[in-house]
């Protein structure tokens, strides 16, 4: 078993034991639109929650609620580059790739915000996630694009006090948004 996988392992079973306070959700929506602020014309892709990943559904509804353009991932076969999709409260959901939920089949858009789930991250950035590569291949291929925004959210007790191990392809995330605050990794 590689090094990430057992990382994997121990940071699943960390996150999963989470005391997870219903006020983290109303904390985490006031916390984003404190610290970022998107045009209305941005698109700000977020994802459906499967098992205990940070609910991110509560920040999704706020954000359509004042009118701004969100997005859902879906898994393309034979592909790591998740293709986004509009979502809105009259979405017809599917179940997708890894039981997931997903939009039903649409145009896909491209965002300018990617706000992801992860098991861990560290001090630099990076995140681990599920091990797919889907969103390091997604962020690739939509910065060829455009600028892209990457935050990864969840709670500070996901956070590791050592360097987690990278790869070439990972691509580290742009800030962390969790009920505590919001970490910047740019340079500058």
């Amino acid at each position: 078993m590689s090094q990430k996988q057992t990382y994997r392992e121990q940071a699943r079973l960390h996150r999963d034991r989470l005391d997870v306070d219903g006020a983290d959700f109303e904390i985490i929506i006031e916390t984003f639109f404190k610290y970022f602020t998107p045009s209305k014309d941005q698109i700000i892709a977020l994802y459906w929650p499967h098992k205990k990943e940070f609910d991110c559904c509560f920040l999704m509804d706020e954000l359509v609620n004042r009118g701004f353009q969100c997005a859902l991932p879906r898994v393309e076969k034979d592909s790591r580059v998740l293709k986004f999709v509009s979502w809105t409260h009259k979405t017809k959901m599917t179940k997708g790739a890894f039981g997931i939920q997903e939009p039903e089949d649409s145009e896909a858009i491209i965002p300018d915000i990617v706000i992801a789930p992860l098991l861990a991250f560290d001090q630099k950035g990076y995140r681990l996630g599920q091990g797919g590569g889907y969103y390091d291949a997604t962020l690739e291929a939509l910065r060829a694009q455009k600028s892209v925004s990457y935050i990864g959210i969840g709670y500070a007790e996901q956070a590791v006090l050592f360097k987690l191990p990278i790869e070439p392809h990972d691509v580290p995330l742009d800030y962390i948004l969790t009920p505590q605050g919001v970490t910047s990794f740019k340079e500058g």
